[in-house]
């Protein structure tokens, strides 16, 4: 683990690769699991100030699902997440001709009408954070569903920081990040030498 600021990072984060193909899994990762994409507290108020303009980008079944259970729900572990299709999908999940998953809070924001991409958690995957007292730790997150991304990732010799530069940005800012990438590249230095 690397601590930088109030953040404890994995190595995994600098060493894993990652780089999403979206042709292999098609957004498999908006409709798989236990239960919805995990909110940040913010991010409810977001939801509930927006949605009005979300709405037209998201199918019916979503939206019904909405209705049904709420713009969020709270999981199993006693945390904010969003609602499921019947037990599926995320209900702010779209699908394309082909299938593939998108998400509808960022069509919305692509289409100019919200401020907010979507929830953190979703432009971070895969990586995952885990706020504690004094500090958030901040893990890769392994799921065999991402098996095409993980091989993109080493066919292109992506890191997973730097697949995710925007959402880290996004998050910790650009200090942070700078710092980051300066302890990466001091560790890829210094495993060249021992090489």
């Amino acid at each position: 683990m690397i601590q930088l600021k109030n953040t404890l990072v994995s190595n995994d984060i600098l060493e894993k690769k990652f780089v999403c193909d979206l042709q292999s899994c098609r957004g498999i990762c908006c409709v798989e699991g236990d239960s919805g994409a995990p909110l940040e507290k913010e991010e409810l108020h977001i939801l509930e100030e927006d949605f009005e303009k979300i709405k037209p980008f998201l199918r019916p079944e979503g939206i019904k699902a909405i209705q049904n259970q709420g713009l969020f729900v709270i999981d199993e572990d006693g945390d904010y997440v969003t609602p499921l299709v019947d037990g599926k999908e995320c209900a702010y999940t779209v699908f394309d001709e082909n299938g593939t998953a998108a998400c509808g809070i960022e069509k919305a924001w692509e289409a100019g009408k919200i401020d907010f991409r979507k929830p953190i958690s979703c432009h971070l995957y895969p990586v995952r954070l885990t706020e504690y007292t004094g500090f958030i730790a901040v893990n890769y997150h392994r799921w065999d569903i991402c098996s095409a991304a993980c091989a993109l990732g080493e066919k292109l010799n992506v890191p997973v920081y730097r697949f995710l530069r925007e959402p880290l940005i996004r998050k910790f800012g650009q200090e942070w990040y700078a710092e980051l990438e300066q302890i990466a590249k001091e560790l890829d230095r210094n495993k060249h030498k021992k090489s």
